[in-house]
């Protein structure tokens, strides 16, 4: 009844012309409720654009969760056909997880992803969980961009359109009524889904989504001064047991038990009532936003009449835009709070720039990202401070608790075998910004790999690493003079024996970066070589147990999307090593010592040539200098795939392990890889490798390839890693193999 009395009286109002003589002064003002609904919310766009098209103009807004984000860029300045476009051009999947490009991430970050199925924080020696799924960084750094225009706006009443929200106090359970402070942060507490999104910190204040308690605030609307109130609601109905699927369905039933009993006080109260029919979309059902945008379209013309009565304005949506921010930015300087045990100068080198610098807001959203990826920070906040015609950048860094990380793995492979990874991770070890870290590959050949790093930003880092690498493999016996370049000859001797490979690496490295694309190593290296057969009689037990130092340099360029399945980027890696000593002593077929080098290096360029199809280019070598080199253990082997390679293991379709050796080589392949569905794939490789003693010396390395191979597969992304079965064929021996690997490779 007070909906229809309210009409009437608009529409006599509107009918004696008052409205056009009095003009905005004496026109009834127009407040528009948007309750939460997560994805759901994404209707609240399509009743906006209705309302645009029939001239309804808003002077109030009142929003929660996803209510409080499309309220606020509304209010803000933005139209409803500029919003229809955002949410239909960002990364969906990105907006529920803190998703972080690969090209994002430090080379240690790179790492953490790629080899570590499970990370946990083992804080005092107890496994503990996540508090949420997303700490939401790459949200607030879209509404950062989104909204630059009105960062220095700290009062909504200020705003094209006067504004608030509503959250909910984490530790009280009470409502906060929120209408003044940074308004990309604020709008995202009233978003923060309980476990999808971390808690917001505000003035002390842990906030979390504000639908628990008040998820339609028209009362607070009518507070502001709306005469006339239109309301949008997106909540779920309470569901019958049939229709409740699991423990998130049984969780929001709980949830919408006080809201929907809230609505019977407060649907009365509203004037014109909208209802999106949103049955069968969910809080996370982002990827279906055209769909859900088109229901809020649907469900406000359905009430075209009562909006017809209160619009009229046909200039209403060019009157309420407001120019939007250029994609730049000035920083005068970064004033950062909370680092107790991380420097100034890490952040610097994560965020990628430095005070007085101008960027991009796509720089600014890197560098935010690169430092959320490091997980040393369990809240990361960020505000911009008029500084005269440049911005002051204050950051709040809440520095993790836990420094301490249980990570696991498993792996099989046909070099290797089966292992499973344990590795325990401490943060602040010794210093601020150090991370020790220690691999065990459990299983048929133990493994381990210790590296510890002070990380100094854009300064040179240092770092200490201990690496042990064994296994045991039956290899063709000619593969000893190849790989030494020297002729090796023992009466009576088997095409194949079995050889137990052991080798201990020791580094001591500085280490520089920049942009988390380029890496720079210089260094010392101490290796221990431990190679000897049972299955041969020779003069010696060992065909090495020897100590050598050397000096090494390299140099790294990674911006592959992806290690396993890369659709675009590119690789390069280059190493330069200097021997100048080994104990030699005496006790094994390591040959006489003469100082040499070795240089390897590999090339890589991935790119799609569909959406579903890319191809990935890619070629390896390896050679040594100066005098020959002094064991098999410095020879280069190729053949097999699926294992973690090294500088002088490398894999190689339709060959078997290590079955091609030399003390040079080089490789180079292509291949195409359609992503059947999403995370599915099947591929096809070719490669062709010249290998053996002292290949560069003439130019048939470059003219004849010596070995090929083709292979083909199928490869899946799991939790665990890739799970891959190749089948591959060589044409120079007429043989075929069948590959299998699981996990990520370590």
């Amino acid at each position: 009844m007070r909906r229809i009395i309210t009409v009437i009286l608009l529409a006599i109002c509107l009918t004696s012309n008052s409205y056009a003589a009095e003009g905005e002064k004496d026109r009834p003002k127009v407040g528009l409720v948007l309750s939460g609904g997560g994805a759901k919310g994404l209707a609240h766009i399509g009743v906006l654009k209705v309302l645009e098209e029939e001239g309804v103009k808003v002077d109030y807004i009142a929003g929660t969760s996803m209510g409080a984000i499309v309220g606020g860029l509304y209010a803000s300045g933005y139209t409803a056909t500029e919003l229809d476009s955002i949410f239909n051009s960002i990364d969906v999947s990105a907006l529920i997880k803190d998703y972080i490009p690969r090209i994002s991430k430090s080379f240690y970050e790179k790492k953490n992803d790629e080899i570590y199925a499970l990370t946990l924080p083992f804080d005092k020696f107890k496994i503990g969980f996540p508090k949420a799924l997303s700490r939401g960084m790459y949200n607030y750094n879209l509404m950062n961009k989104l909204l630059a225009h009105v960062r220095h706006v700290d009062d909504f009443s200020k705003l094209k359109v006067p504004f608030l929200c509503i959250a909910t106090n984490l530790e009280t359970g009470e409502p906060v009524i929120l209408k003044e402070g940074y308004l990309p942060q604020v709008i995202l507490a009233s978003g923060a889904f309980p476990s999808l999104f971390a808690p917001v910190e505000i003035d002390g204040k842990y906030l979390i989504d504000g639908g628990v308690v008040n998820n339609y605030p028209i009362d607070e609307l009518r507070k502001m001064g709306a005469d006339i109130v239109i309301g949008v609601d997106v909540q779920d109905d309470l569901k019958t047991i049939k229709e409740i699927e699991g423990a998130p369905d049984l969780l929001l039933q709980i949830s919408n038990y006080s809201t929907i009993r809230q609505m019977k006080d407060k649907l009365p109260k509203t004037d014109v009532y909208i209802k999106p029919d949103i049955v069968g979309y969910t809080v996370v059902s982002f990827d279906e936003g055209e769909p859900i945008i088109s229901r809020g379209v649907d469900a406000a013309n359905k009430v075209i009449v009562d909006l017809k009565l209160l619009g009229g304005n046909k200039d209403v949506a060019k009157e309420h835009y407001v120019p939007k921010e250029s994609d730049s930015i000035s920083v005068s300087k970064i004033d950062i709070h909370g680092l107790n045990r991380f420097t100034r100068r890490y952040v610097h080198g994560k965020l990628g720039f430095k005070p007085n610098t101008k960027i991009s807001f796509d720089q600014l959203a890197d560098g935010i990202t690169q430092l959320n990826g490091t997980e040393n920070f369990s809240s990361m906040t960020y505000r911009f401070i008029a500084d005269g015609e440049k911005d002051e950048l204050d950051m709040t860094l809440v520095e993790n608790p836990v420094n301490r990380y249980l990570k696991l793995g498993v792996h099989y492979d046909g070099l290797y075998k089966a292992a499973a990874l344990v590795n325990v991770t401490q943060k602040n070890l010794f210093t601020k910004s150090d991370v020790a870290s220690l691999d065990l590959a459990l299983g048929d050949n133990v493994r381990y790999n210790f590296n510890y790093f002070i990380d100094n930003g854009f300064y040179w880092s240092v770092g200490v690493s201990s690496r042990y690498n064994q296994f045991k493999r039956d290899l063709p016996f000619s593969i000893l003079s190849e790989a030494s370049g020297e002729p090796i000859v023992i009466e009576g001797a088997p095409s194949m024996f079995g050889v137990d490979y052991a080798d201990l690496e020791n580094k001591l490295y500085f280490q520089s970066f920049y942009k988390q694309k380029y890496l720079l190593n210089i260094g010392i290296e101490h290796r221990f070589l431990d190679i000897r057969s049972k299955t041969i009689n020779i003069p010696y037990s060992r065909f090495d147990r020897n100590h050598y130092l050397g000096g090494f340099l390299n140099v790294t360029m990674d911006t592959y999307d992806n290690r396993y399945f890369p659709r675009k980027g590119f690789l390069f890696k280059g190493e330069y090593k200097n021997f100048f000593y080994s104990s030699n002593n005496g006790n094994s077929l390591a040959y006489d010592f003469d100082n040499f080098s070795t240089i390897t290096g590999q090339v890589g360029y991935a790119t799609r040539i569909t959406n579903k199809l890319a191809v990935d280019l890619r070629s390896r070598l390896g050679t040594s200098l100066g005098g020959s080199i002094p064991s098999i253990g410095f020879g280069y082997y190729l053949g097999g795939y699926g294992f973690a390679d090294r500088d002088n293991v490398i894999p190689f379709y339709g060959y078997d392990l290590l079955s091609i050796g030399g003390n040079s080589f080089i490789t180079g392949s292509i291949t195409f890889d359609y992503e059947i569905f999403k995370k599915h794939h099947i591929n096809f490789t070719a490669n062709y490798a010249n290998a053996g003693d002292n290949i560069f010396g003439s130019s048939d390395w470059f003219t004849r390839a010596k070995y090929t191979g083709y292979a083909v597969g199928y490869g899946m992304q799991t939790m665990i890693g890739p799970i891959e079965f190749k089948y591959t064929y060589s044409p120079d021996t007429g043989s075929t193999s069948a590959i299998f690997a699981v996990g990520f490779w370590f």
